[in-house]
């Protein structure tokens, strides 16, 4: 409750002019409505927390779906395969009996009939190769989508910290103001400024929520021009409490230059956020716990590195944390498919990751994209 600050009231004594009864009645309506709607806000936040929750405990059953989903996608593969090397051995006999065709007229119309049979095998093949590699494409997505959704599981603890803050500032801010109505404070601008801090706080909530949605959104994959540095910042506003919270400070050294790539930004920002949760796992029993991130350019490629001062990792396992499924975590700590569907991503978009690192000394994860021009294709890349 804020203090009532002495000579604010108005009266005969000090020269004030009284303000009208109805007046004041009708301001306190408005301030009153206005702490109203801030408070159904406010509820609506709790609400969107507690399907945060519900999200995060269903994280377990999108875990299972994404297992079946790779593989399906592994099977899927499999069968390619085989109709791929039963179109190639198709094609070989149709030049086969072309030569014979040649050979021989009197086999003529045995070799017709043939080629005709070939054909409509190439044909039914053809289709079902084109059906095949479009339900690659669609596994692929759910694969993403999977990965994505299991990262969000992971940062709804942080999200919830960082959200915590200006539901304890709103909270009060609009105390501060019931205190004022209820003590008679007839000075509207103290009411006014607590207000609008609230709302602020309210604006800054809004903002983190509608990320968290725009980034756990299943929807079509299209690029765009994306600005890389502004992707990076992005992605430490989701991890940044769960960073400090661990004591882990970040440097930052982005290049002053436009880094522009032809990418999907909320793929790219899965992307970083994966480096990012490696990173701060590594970091776990470090004493000194420092993530670098460092952006640069030439004339083609366009360079991110993440460095963190983590024990670095052996390098028997440097060939290694790229597959699926791959993982030094305890079990039930991670699934293994970050890095993979880092990897995945990048080589979509024409990109490349790799790493360095010394026993001892942490770990650099540096990926290359190329550096795009403004003029963005008009066709979605998936």
């Amino acid at each position: 409750m804020s203090a009532e600050p002495e000579g604010s009231a108005a009266g005969p004594g000090n020269g004030g002019a009284e303000l009208d009864p109805a007046a004041l009645h009708e301001q306190i309506e408005q301030l009153e409505a206005r702490v109203q709607l801030a408070e159904e806000r406010r509820r609506a936040l709790v609400h969107i927390m507690g399907d945060l929750n519900e999200s995060n405990q269903k994280l377990a059953d999108q875990r299972k779906a994404m297992l079946h989903i790779l593989g399906d996608y592994e099977n899927d593969r499999s069968r390619l395969a085989r109709q791929t090397e039963r179109l190639d051995n198709s094609r070989r006999a149709l030049l086969h009996i072309l030569k014979d065709s040649h050979e021989s007229n009197l086999r003529l119309g045995d070799s017709r009939k043939a080629m005709i049979h070939i054909m409509g095998d190439l044909r039914e093949t053809t289709q079902e190769m084109e059906r095949r590699e479009q339900e690659l494409r669609d596994k692929q997505e759910q694969l993403v989508q999977a990965g994505k959704l299991a990262t969000l599981g992971e940062l709804t603890t942080g999200v919830a910290h960082e959200l915590n803050n200006p539901l304890n500032n709103i909270g009060l801010y609009v105390g501060n103001v019931i205190d004022r109505i209820r003590l008679g404070d007839d000075e509207t601008e103290p009411l006014v400024s607590d207000l609008e801090k609230a709302m602020e706080q309210v604006r800054k909530a809004t903002e983190i929520i509608s990320h968290l949605r725009t980034f756990g959104r299943a929807a079509r994959v299209s690029v765009e021009l994306v600005d890389v540095d502004d992707v990076i910042e992005r992605s430490l506003l989701l991890v940044h409490e769960q960073l400090r919270l661990r004591g882990i400070e970040v440097e930052l050294e982005l290049c002053p230059d436009e880094l522009l790539v032809l990418a999907n930004p909320i793929q790219l920002e899965q992307v970083f956020i994966n480096l990012l949760t490696n990173a701060r796992d590594a970091l776990a029993d470090s004493k000194r716990k420092t993530i670098r991130i460092a952006s640069s350019r030439d004339e083609e490629r366009i360079r991110i590195a993440f460095s963190d001062t983590g024990p670095g990792i052996p390098r028997e396992l440097e060939q290694r944390i790229f597959d699926p499924f791959f993982t030094t975590k305890e079990v039930g700590m991670g699934t293994g498919l970050g890095l993979s569907i880092t990897y995945s991503i990048l080589r979509e978009y024409a990109g490349d990751i790799s790493v360095t690192s010394r026993p001892g000394n942490g770990a650099t994860f540096v990926i290359e994209l190329p550096f795009a021009d403004e003029h963005p294709p008009e066709e979605p890349l998936l």
